[in-house]
């Protein structure tokens, strides 16, 4: 059995695991910004191509204590780098440090890529090419007070580059920080979904994908395809089994509109790229929207000031938009994610759920609302007593 590790947006580990469960992931367990399994080697291919939420697919290959440099350069050349990858390949080493005792993390580094080198030379008399910008493998050693973990990363490029996006707006959600959304939503394609500033359309695509069944790495490569246990069989049956679950049922419940006609060209684009049907956007002010159903889930990430936006106008427009949540959309539950934490506040709503949440570098929440007749006077007591923020 290996040991895989998905690094992925921060608040989403939860459905990580579970997704990771579904796939086939043995002893699944979540850590601060990712997720630990085991399976066959093999399921690292599932994971790179199916997992809608992951960032990378981390394949360990060793691990070891230390407390200085001239460790880590130790074990690093006792472990055995030419029976996994050619000394042809172009690398990369990175390292990510949490409470580490490491004066330099780029002298580590350096120390690091000499022990993988100098490994080579003695087993090939060649050495391999650093690359930083396009490396075929990637090493990833993750260290902490007295505990290093070597990886071999078998993604390449992140997995939120799911390869369909043509254009993106001014300020794109990253596909994975979406679709793990949608999981935390509880949507399951049966409900209508409506993202009223849809933009280039990354909530509404996913959704679409998810619906359909559509493996979100099937137009990418990937990594694991430079190592030198890469099984193309394994792969191809992998690949065609996927192929076959593919559903080609359009939903007509997802629902994309904004105010602005050159973001959804964006969209179309992007859904055009994917071959989508089944997405209905509209161009319409989130002002002046009507619900296209009696109940059903809105789910959207507004300008907040931090990106796009003017904060004094925000300030004006927030209580526009609650009220026209309060009046219309009874019955549905409402999901914006946002990086301005006054935001209940401004738009005078009581949130049920909230949900700490990073959208890249950026601290950001997901906040749930339970739109009900007349306002949501009567659950704003209950809502604070669920605060888990």
């Amino acid at each position: 059995m290996e040991t895989f590790f998905a690094t992925c947006p921060r608040g989403l580990e939860q459905v990580l695991a579970q997704e990771f469960y579904d796939l086939g992931g043995k002893g699944v367990r979540e850590t601060p910004g990712g997720v630990e399994c085991q399976g066959l080697f093999s399921l690292c291919y599932r994971l790179n191509l199916q997992s809608r939420i992951a960032s990378r697919i981390l394949w360990r290959v060793g691990q070891g204590a230390y407390r200085h440099e001239e460790d880590l350069y130790r074990i690093t050349l006792e472990t055995a780098w030419p029976i996994w990858f050619s000394v042809n390949c172009r690398i990369k080493v990175r390292m990510v440090a949490q409470q580490s005792p490491l004066k330099s993390l780029e002298f580590s580094t350096l120390r690091i890529k000499d022990a993988i080198c100098d490994r080579f030379i003695r087993e090939t008399k060649k050495r391999p090419i650093v690359d930083k910008r396009a490396p075929d493998i990637q090493v990833v050693v993750f260290v902490n007070e007295g505990q290093a973990t070597w990886y071999l990363d078998t993604t390449g490029a992140p997995l939120f580059k799911r390869g369909w996006r043509q254009e993106a707006g001014a300020a794109p959600l990253r596909e994975n920080l979406a679709a793990g959304i949608l999981r935390l939503t509880g949507w399951t394609g049966e409900q209508v979904l409506l993202d009223p500033m849809c933009g280039a359309g990354t909530f509404v695509i996913e959704a679409a994908m998810m619906s359909q069944g559509i493996s979100p790495g099937g137009r990418r490569e990937f990594g694991f395809r430079h190592l030198k246990n890469f099984d193309q069989g394994s792969w191809e049956r992998i690949r065609h089994e996927v192929r076959e679950n593919h559903q080609n049922i359009y939903s007509e419940k997802i629902l994309g509109y904004d105010q602005n006609a050159e973001v959804l060209d964006m969209a179309r684009n992007n859904l055009q790229a994917m071959r989508l049907a089944g997405v209905q956007l509209q161009q319409v002010d989130v002002l002046e929207i009507s619900p296209p159903a009696t109940k059903g889930i809105v789910i959207t990430n507004p300008p907040y000031g931090v990106r796009m936006g003017d904060s004094m106008t925000l300030e004006q427009w927030y209580p526009k938009f609650g009220d026209m949540l309060k009046q219309r959309f009874a019955g549905w539950t409402v999901y914006v994610l946002t990086a301005d934490f006054r935001f209940p506040k401004l738009i005078r709503l009581a949130p049920s759920r909230k949900i700490p949440l990073f959208n890249g570098a950026l601290e950001s929440r997901l906040y749930e609302f339970h739109m009900v007749e007349g306002g949501n006077r009567k659950t704003a007591r209950r809502a604070r007593q669920q605060d888990v923020s």
